[in-house]
């Protein structure tokens, strides 16, 4: 059995994230028995202020036990991802060094992820049957107004309700076209495939 704990930022993560980790799972680890517990929500101002991130962890820590994993999968809301999630990493390493610990940042945020995948989506949930990804889908500062935009008017995109709906469907494989995806597969990947 392998536990991953998670710490997200938005109410829409804490359902969305645990079925993503499963599809992930269930095409690179198969024989894997994942357990997920809920994951923990902090928002992102906390998360950047001393202490908040490493109280966030050491909950994280004790959902999973000894030999357990953490992922923290946060926005990047236009900072740079590398900086930002090298920063976020130390730190979380320096408070809890005895668990493997990934961080992953969107790149602007999660349903970017949707953005590059659109053809997967599009007749779904409200979402325009002809949408396609835009050219570069991380590069959208709005991806929650842009799905909004491929619905009908009056319906507009709605984070608690959409992005679960929409992980456990969304294209695995075109997703990895955006890079911040394609960094949370391997880390992933690495996070079954490790202990």
């Amino acid at each position: 059995m392998r536990r991953i704990a998670n710490i997200v930022e938005g109410h829409g993560e804490v359902e969305a994230v645990p079925i993503l980790l499963r599809r992930i799972a269930e095409r690179v680890s198969p024989r894997v028995t994942l357990k997920i517990p809920r994951p923990i929500r902090v928002k992102r101002q906390r998360v950047l202020k001393a202490g908040e991130l490493e109280r966030a962890i050491e909950l994280a820590a004790r959902q999973v036990r000894s030999g357990g994993a953490i992922l923290i999968l946060l926005d990047a809301n236009g900072d740079c991802p590398g900086r930002m999630g090298a920063e976020l990493l130390h730190r979380a390493i320096e408070a809890r060094r005895d668990r493997t610990i990934r961080v992953v940042l969107a790149s602007r945020e999660y349903e970017a992820w949707f953005l590059a995948a659109a053809r997967s989506i599009a007749g779904h949930h409200g979402i325009d049957a002809s949408a396609t990804p835009p050219a570069d889908p991380e590069s959208i500062k709005d991806a929650k107004g842009w799905l909004s935009r491929q619905m009908p008017a009056g319906q507009g995109y709605r984070e608690t309700l959409h992005q679960p709906a929409l992980t456990a469907i969304f294209d695995l494989d075109a997703a990895r076209a955006a890079p911040s995806f394609d960094k949370l597969w391997r880390d992933v990947t690495a996070l079954l495939q490790s202990g």
